[in-house]
């Protein structure tokens, strides 16, 4: 199975690693496409460790795809995807995604997908932040459109020192969710 992993920029995106040890683990293709926030708390060389293939991290970056269909990566990464996951999904990057924004790699990349590659989205912020009416309106949105499945968030402590609602998934409950929505 070929599994589009997408990165957005917080403190819960070192997880993401642990996600991609674990896909492999189950035999299966991680590609990862990172923000550049992202970049700032996971380098890209440890997810191409990892993964075994190129990281993205540009929007516009071109070269050899991976089925050969097209030579713009963006593309070409949307249909070589499986299944794709974003974990963590940002406040920011989740508002991108709502409002079709599509500025930087991985909402370059969650654009392209095709209708019949499953979407999940595993967001991760702080309690308040998950709270606000504003994200909530921007999930109502994603669901209306019905083409991305939610991975709730956890409550627990969160890195900010706080306790509620906003933490990523547990590891296995993503692996879980990548299976259950794989064709």
């Amino acid at each position: 199975m070929n599994v589009l992993l997408g990165v957005s920029g917080g403190i819960a995106a070192y997880k993401a690693a642990d996600l991609v040890s674990h896909c492999r683990r189950k035999g299966w293709n991680v590609r990862v496409v990172m923000t550049r926030g992202a970049t700032e708390f996971v380098r890209p060389l440890t997810f191409e460790a990892l993964s075994d293939h190129p990281v993205m991290t540009d929007a516009l970056a071109t070269g050899h795809a991976p089925d050969g269909a097209s030579a713009i990566e963006h593309i070409a990464w949307a249909k070589w995807a499986h299944v794709a996951m974003v974990a963590p999904l940002t406040a920011s990057t989740l508002a991108k995604l709502a409002t079709g924004i599509a500025d930087d790699a991985l909402t370059t990349v969650w654009l392209a997908l095709p209708a019949h590659v499953p979407s999940l989205l595993a967001p991760a912020m702080n309690t308040a932040m998950w709270e606000q009416p504003v994200v909530q309106r921007n999930l109502r949105w994603l669901d209306e459109l019905g083409r991305h499945v939610l991975v709730p968030p956890v409550s627990k402590r969160l890195a900010c020192g706080d306790v509620g609602v906003g933490g990523l998934a547990e590891v296995a409950d993503l692996v879980a969710a990548l299976e259950a929505h794989a064709p």
